[in-house]
């Protein structure tokens, strides 16, 4: 069953494998309180569900974006959010490894066109000062 936000009686007990008479009873008896809508509907949450099973949410951990472009036009996108599920990670070496061996055809434009030069000359740089600063 997927993460949603807000469970229905039937889905909630479902995920918790007992029946809806079974949370309509640990509400009334304060075990497990169901939150209501304005319509006075009840209704559980995921974080309700993490704290009856008594695993711990960890809201310490740090959110991490990775995002790439390809050509030069696409760096002022405008992203909203990314989220990234299960990366593989010799997927993403081959495609940088493929990027760097897919340069080499190109050695010559991007000697000619400076603006590109600059560009990888500033990645350059900006790597190896984060790899000094680690």
């Amino acid at each position: 069953m997927k993460h949603i936000t807000n469970y229905k009686p039937k889905d909630f007990a479902e995920l918790l494998n007992v029946s809806v008479k079974t949370l309509q009873r640990w509400d009334r008896d304060g075990i497990l309180i169901a939150k209501r809508t304005p319509t006075d509907r009840r209704y559980y949450t995921y974080d309700q569900y993490l704290e009856f099973k008594g695993i711990k949410n960890d809201s310490t951990r740090k959110t991490i974006i990775y995002t790439r472009v390809s050509p030069n036009n696409q760096k002022e996108n405008k992203i909203g959010t990314i989220v990234i599920t299960h990366q593989d990670i010799i997927s993403i070496l081959h495609v940088f490894s493929c990027r760097i061996y897919g340069l080499r055809k190109y050695k010559k434009k991007i000697e000619e066109d400076e603006e590109i030069a600059k560009s990888i000359q500033s990645g350059i740089k900006a790597n190896k000062a984060t790899a000094t600063a680690n």
